[in-house]
């Protein structure tokens, strides 16, 4: 797109008939938002030739004055793609710079496309369309980021590795079963998708300033052309409603939480001292002074990232909470905020996924380490509960037995009968049997559990619900 130009021989302004006085320059930079709302240039388009339409409907336009404005509508659309449109802060916005460029082209009939609209009930229409696209995409994106932890636990289904809680070794788990806990928490997050894009896919245009209009109009054509499955029902509502930026914004803020816990898992088990993942080095970078480096930068770059998109969540809670009824100015510093998170969240999910995709589970290396920390200290527990001990001696006297193998350096495998029974006299040989990390999981029964079975059946479960069936929503365009 062509950059702005400010002419200050643009004195006459969509509002500018009760005006004596010409816009100070300054106020006139300082109030512009075309510099980040040129972005709403199709769904502006794309609300207007819609609501073109239900004006011929309603017997407000002639069917051929339609027909130029559709026509000269989609010639404005062609040059923006493709760069040739000029745009200036003296114009304000978007809204302006579209209509400016119909008028220049059909003369009074171009200024006809307002009637019964305001910039206002424009604006929130314009945002909502933009914001439904950007949940479809993002959507689609954690659809691909589910289906790369399911590859890598379809891969991986067999391998062992310590769990943590506290990030101190806890009980063994599988891989698969680990990999897979993220494909729950970004489901969780598509579902609030689809529920916030219920909440936006409500059409404002057609509520004016803030009042409605006492023209002819029928909301529900521009319902229908533009896909909005709902009209909203108060005018002084419509116009002013960011409540659907808000909630978008949390749940990118979620989305942006979740990746960052991802990353910096994976940050920990890359280093040396963990040594469980090995990161494609596609994306890691180097160091400038030290040649051995191969930094994580990708991971902490998308752990970082969210901070931003936590922070404009905050902006826009603090931008809405002291305006009163109907529409105010403040609510143009609204798009920046929810441009911005969109933006970051989409950059962090479309380098997640190839780089799940390019990572390998260092199995020789987890191998080694895997019977330290007393990893089946639960699996013994539990044998004790199956004999009949109650679970608080149970834990008790595992805890004796732990430390005594802590003592000696050795593993609670490596405890012979007859020490075991000094701490429990009742020690039975069967015991034995719930020993080790593999048994460990193996002995796993419940649902939801890191059991081999009840992981293979997650595994293919996921394969199942992210199949070529399970696409975002599309949306009808109006041309």
């Amino acid at each position: 797109m062509s950059p702005l130009h400010k002419d200050t021989e643009l004195n006459q302004k969509a509002w500018g008939g009760v005006f004596k006085e010409v816009l100070d320059q300054r106020m006139e930079t300082f109030s512009e938002s075309i510099s980040f709302d040129r972005r709403l240039a199709d769904d502006d388009i794309d609300a207007s030739i819609a609501h073109a339409s239900m004006l011929e409907h309603c017997g407000l336009l002639e069917p051929n004055e339609s027909d130029h404005i559709r026509r000269a509508m989609e010639e404005i659309r062609t040059e923006i793609h493709e760069g040739r449109f000029e745009f200036t802060t003296a114009r304000e916005d978007i809204h302006l710079h579209i209509e400016a460029a119909l008028v220049a082209r059909l003369g009074d009939l171009g200024r006809r496309i307002h009637t019964a609209r305001s910039r206002n009930d424009q604006v929130a229409t314009d945002l909502r369309l933009y914001c439904r696209r950007a949940i479809d995409r993002i959507d689609g994106l954690l659809l691909n980021l589910q289906r790369s932890f399911v590859d890598m636990a379809q891969r991986e289904l067999g391998l062992i590795i310590p769990g943590y809680t506290h990030l101190r070794r806890a009980q063994p788990v599988l891989a698969s079963h680990q990999i897979l806990n993220w494909c729950e928490k970004f489901d969780r997050d598509r579902s609030r998708l689809r529920d916030c894009r219920t909440r936006t896919n409500v059409l404002p245009l057609g509520s004016g300033a803030l009042a409605g209009s006492s023209l002819p109009i029928d909301r529900d054509v521009v319902a229908k052309l533009l896909g909005f499955e709902k009209v909203a029902a108060n005018s002084l509502d419509a116009a002013s409603d960011r409540d659907f930026v808000c909630e978008l914004a949390f749940v990118l803020s979620l989305i942006g939480v979740h990746l960052s816990q991802w990353a910096e898992e994976w940050i920990l088990w890359s280093t040396q001292e963990y040594g469980y993942v090995l990161l494609p080095e596609s994306f890691c970078t180097g160091s400038s002074i030290m040649p051995q480096k191969i930094n994580p930068d990708a991971l902490e770059l998308i752990r970082g990232k969210s901070a931003r998109v936590l922070g404009n969540l905050q902006s826009l809670l603090v931008l809405l909470k002291g305006l009163p009824t109907a529409y105010n100015r403040d609510l143009q510093e609204d798009k920046e905020r929810i441009f911005d998170s969109i933006d970051t969240v989409e950059a962090s999910l479309s380098i997640a996924a190839p780089l799940i995709d390019g990572t390998r589970w260092n199995s020789p290396q987890i191998a080694l380490s895997i019977e330290q920390g007393y990893l089946d200290a639960t699996s013994l527990m539990e044998a004790f509960i199956a004999h009949g001990v109650p679970q608080r001696t149970a834990h008790e006297t595992v805890g004796r037995l732990v430390r005594l193998a802590m003592t000696k350096g050795v593993t609670l495998a490596d405890l012979a009968d007859n020490e075991c029974r000094a701490e429990y006299p009742d020690w039975k040989g069967d015991f034995r049997s719930s020993l080790g990390s593999k048994a460990a999981v193996e002995r796993m029964q419940s649902f939801g559990s890191t059991a081999p079975a009840a992981v293979a059946d997650q595994i293919e479960a996921w394969s199942r619900r992210l199949s070529d069936n399970d696409r975002p929503s599309t949306e009808p365009r109006s041309n």
